[in-house]
């Protein structure tokens, strides 16, 4: 299990981005959760098996279609025990 905190800039903000980041981190099995920063960023914690985890960040790097992602910067965290994935 690794944990990673992302953090996303760009268009990410009123396009349904924690949604999506949220069926992606569930299709693929990834606990955490995901908000909106005040910075426009979005902000999302993913606690999983590794290959999971960054199959999540791969498709965060492209959003949902009305996003435009210009960077993704994630740093490993140690995991926290996260259940469920959830909105904030």
């Amino acid at each position: 299990m690794i944990q990673t905190r992302a953090l996303v800039s760009g268009r990410v903000q009123g396009v349904f981005f924690r949604d999506f980041t949220r069926r992606t981190a569930l299709d693929h099995g990834v606990s955490g959760w995901v908000r909106n920063r005040p910075d426009g960023r979005v902000e999302a914690v993913l606690e999983g098996e590794a290959t999971a985890v960054e199959a999540v960040l791969e498709q965060m790097r492209d959003g949902p279609p009305q996003a435009r992602v210009d960077d993704l910067v994630s740093t490993a965290e140690t995991p926290e025990g996260h259940v469920g994935f959830r909105v904030r």
